[in-house]
């Protein structure tokens, strides 16, 4: 073949396509993990995005590169490849001409994989150049769906492998979507699977009404679940290792018409040990924030609604806490993820175990830092507020809309406002917006609506950027997300205006004259920096 004539290193190409430098390349080389290839560590390490990469190599080697989302793929050719070896040299078989057999590659210059499936094949390879998770994917929808098919056609007591089949592939579909829910709903006829990836639910595909009864008992099977109870609500956890890498599943089922409906929430381990520094804090409220939370004693709060990021925030601050002389002790519900050297009670309502009896019994443990998963009710806020007034450091969370409106909702708990006024130290509301997509992103002169909306906040804008949609990101724009934040250091000022009975909004007035970034400025900003889209931060924030 032509491709082997001209075997070429992949350095060498993004070097002369001008990319990057040697200089770059060597340090990613430095940096790379044992056994990981090149484009991976690149990818990685933030030195290209991977639609450049797809670029680079479709026009210096002369491949095509493909869009699996909407490709027609030949599926008999499955039974030509293994699966494990589709999964490992991350290719798949599209279609075949002739003597020759087109095969979408992550790496079309992985010469031996190549070879390898010429021999094992006996056709000539013709390779395409597809991104990483496209093929992840086409891999899950395409392996093992016919056989699953046929298979459940029989009375499906009396075989249960598709259903473990199918459970399998329904995980890894979500962990590569990089999903933070599954929904399994079945309807009259048959069930939907649905993912939520940033924050956004799709359908992604249907499986037949015959299975779910198997596929339910398979789900219950690994939660420790109840397999005969139908007709209550249940919650069970799982750890498993999916591609290598540890996730934790949260099962809730709940009795519907047509049956069970489950949710399972995808809690990648790999991803929450982030550091307070990659949480999209911008500079100034990163600092004030760190001083806060450094203080020997004191009350942060941290609020927004469910699915805003909070638990990561918080797991965030307690690691940069976490030292060996520092006892540290959490009470949740759940126990989201375990961190080590950090003692963690799981509230257990059933055997009387709540926050504020959990809390309780933190106190006579001597800890210096206490988290507390959330403060629902009075007495959870009483002990709360008076541990951090003996002493103690405590985060929780609060679901409340903004920073400010955490006080009423504390006074509203009926605890004394001298309490309160004493303890708090700093409040922070945070959202997450969804990114640009890299891949396809554009940037276009602000309109005069746009800039209205920035002036209105003090700031001036020019560009604003969005994307169009490509197939790195599924036609939606956007990619990732990212979160925004307002912070509230309650000096002294806030104080005496908080003893005094001040109005919220003469709180607000006040912190506004100071100079405080609400969420609002703080999503504004990051349109500015081109990182999200007005949309984004106006379907979150709203303008006080």
């Amino acid at each position: 073949m032509a491709i082997r004539n001209r075997k070429r290193k992949l350095g060498d190409v993004l070097k002369e396509a001008g990319i990057l430098t040697e200089i770059q390349i060597v340090e990613a080389l430095q940096q790379k993990k044992d056994g990981q290839k090149l484009g991976d560590a690149l990818l990685d390490q933030g030195f290209i995005t991977e639609q450049q990469l797809l670029e680079v190599l479709e026009i210096h080697l002369g491949i095509n590169s493909v869009s699996l989302y909407r490709y027609p793929v030949d599926k008999s050719l499955m039974n030509l490849i293994p699966k494990e070896v589709s999964r490992k040299n991350l290719l798949i078989p599209l279609n075949q001409y002739e003597n020759t057999i087109t095969i979408a590659m992550n790496d079309p210059m992985d010469y031996y994989a190549i070879d390898d499936l010429e021999l094992s094949t006996g056709f000539e390879i013709k390779p395409v150049i597809a991104s990483k998770d496209d093929i992840l994917q086409a891999i899950n929808k395409y392996y093992d769906q016919d056989e699953s098919d046929i298979e459940g056609d029989q009375d499906e007591m009396e075989d249960d492998a598709p259903a473990i089949r199918i459970m399998d592939q329904i995980l890894q579909t979500g962990v590569h979507l990089k999903a933070s829910d599954i929904h399994i709903d079945p309807s009259e006829v048959s069930i939907s699977i649905r993912y939520r990836v940033d924050g956004v639910l799709r359908i992604d595909r249907t499986i037949p009404k015959r299975l779910q009864n198997s596929l339910i008992a398979r789900t219950k099977i690994l939660s420790n679940l109840n397999i005969t109870e139908t007709r209550l609500p249940q919650d069970g956890r799982i750890r498993l290792i999916v591609d290598d890498k540890p996730i934790d599943l949260r099962i809730s089922t709940l009795p519907t018409v047509f049956g069970e409906k489950i949710v399972i929430r995808i809690l990648d381990l790999s991803n929450i040990f982030k550091s307070l520094t990659d949480l999209d804090f911008s500079t100034e409220t990163l600092e004030k924030y760190q001083r806060e939370i450094t203080q020997p004693s004191g009350l942060i709060l941290l609020t927004g609604p469910t699915g805003s990021g909070k638990t990561s925030t918080l797991y965030a601050s307690i690691n940069k806490l976490n030292r060996q002389e520092v006892n540290i002790i959490t009470v949740e519900d759940p126990v989201e993820y375990q961190l080590d050297g950090i003692n963690q009670v799981q509230v257990n309502s059933a055997i009387g175990l709540t926050f504020a009896t959990g809390l309780r019994s933190i106190l006579r443990q001597d800890p210096n830092i206490i988290m507390v998963g959330e403060i629902r009710d009075r007495e959870t806020a009483e002990i709360a507020i008076r541990s951090a007034l003996t002493g103690h450091m405590v985060f929780s969370t609060l679901h409340t809309n903004s920073a400010v409106s955490a006080i009423p909702r504390l006074f509203d708990m009926e605890i004394e406002p001298y309490l309160v006024v004493s303890s708090l130290s700093a409040i922070m509301a945070q959202r997450l917006v969804k990114k640009v997509c890299k891949d396809c992103k554009q940037t276009r002169q602000a309109t005069d609506m746009e800039k209205n909306l920035f002036k209105k906040r003090g700031i001036e804008i020019e560009k604003v950027s969005e994307g169009p949609g490509c197939n790195s990101c599924k036609d939606t724009g956007y990619k990732g997300r990212m979160a925004i934040h307002e912070l509230l250091i309650i000096d002294d000022s806030i104080r005496q205006m908080m003893m005094n009975n001040s109005t919220i909004t003469d709180i607000k007035n006040h912190i506004k004259e100071e100079g405080m970034k609400f969420l609002m400025d703080d999503g504004l900003l990051k349109v500015k920096q081109g990182l999200t889209t007005i949309e984004e931060v106006l379907r979150v924030a709203t303008e006080e």
